[in-house]
């Protein structure tokens, strides 16, 4: 029983003082855990959600703000590519510019860049750099990179991604290039871990299908040896997971988009168009 309730409302102060007390306790208690302390923190996205960035991006100040995180990696950048030769108060001209970004949207993504940068953490660019993107395709070496489980999820994502519209002999070459970007991104994270002290980690933000534990970057983590399976940690977002494999599923705002399958027709229509209405 609260102070004060045995005598009615002879002592409304006590009452409301223990009340605040009690009000304050559950809502400590029902505040969002901290981050995982996993060694590695995969946020596997959808690039055209603006929420699930937002929350990348207050992860990667919050980890950064208690000391325990040594870098961010992302998808968006090529491996090689890093802010870690600029001052914490770099424009985001010199930033993007480090990190050579192109092709992806720097509104949706500077949130995460920014905030990691301000904070004196390095970004690193994980991506397949696109000048070996032709190679990794015709490389049938990558085809044993990963097992067969892992190599169908990834053909059916590849078939889906493309709307079944992928003609079926391009089909392994676009899987071997999604391979040597898991590949790649992993290995940038084995190399920014090695420099990290022993209590911070890192973070990776990449596509759903890259963060996936059963086909993405974490199946080249747990085989390069040198990160263990339980040193990672996959966060995803929203409810519809697809078929894909995370630790951890967090809503989060959806914002409608229009068909991306529509878009890819139109896309593959136009040449053909240009091509019967050609003399």
């Amino acid at each position: 029983m609260l102070p004060g309730m045995q005598h009615g409302t002879r002592h409304p102060a006590l009452f409301s003082r223990a009340l605040l007390l009690c009000l304050l306790a559950l809502c400590a208690c029902a505040a969002p855990s901290a981050e995982p302390t996993a060694k590695v923190l995969l946020f596997g996205e959808q690039h055209d959600q603006p929420d699930q960035q937002r929350q990348v991006a207050a992860a990667v100040q919050g980890l950064a703000e208690s000391g325990r995180l040594a870098a961010v990696v992302l998808e968006m950048a090529e491996e090689g590519r890093s802010t870690a030769a600029l001052p914490r108060e770099a424009d985001e001209a010199r930033v993007r510019e480090a990190l050579a970004w192109a092709g992806w949207p720097w509104d949706a993504y500077s949130g995460v860049v920014m905030r990691a940068v301000r904070a004196g953490v390095p970004v690193f660019g994980g991506n397949l750099p696109r000048a070996t993107i032709r190679a990794a395709m015709l490389d049938t070496g990558l085809d044993a990179a990963v097992d067969e489980r892992a190599r169908a999820n990834i053909a059916g994502a590849v078939r889906e991604g493309h709307c079944g519209l992928l003609p079926s002999a391009q089909e392994p070459g676009m899987v071997r290039t999604q391979i040597a970007r898991d590949r790649a991104m992993a290995q940038t994270l084995e190399r920014v871990l090695a420099q990290a002290p022993a209590n911070q980690g890192a973070v990776l933000l990449a596509g759903a299908q890259h963060a996936s534990r059963d086909r993405g970057v974490p199946v080249h983590l747990a085989s390069g040896g040198k990160v263990g399976a339980s040193a990672i940690h996959v966060v995803m977002f929203g409810s519809d997971r697809g078929g894909l494999s995370a630790d951890e599923w967090r809503p989060a705002a959806f914002t409608p988009r229009p068909d991306p399958c529509e878009e890819f027709r139109q896309r593959l229509q136009r040449p053909s168009a240009a091509a019967s209405a050609a003399p």
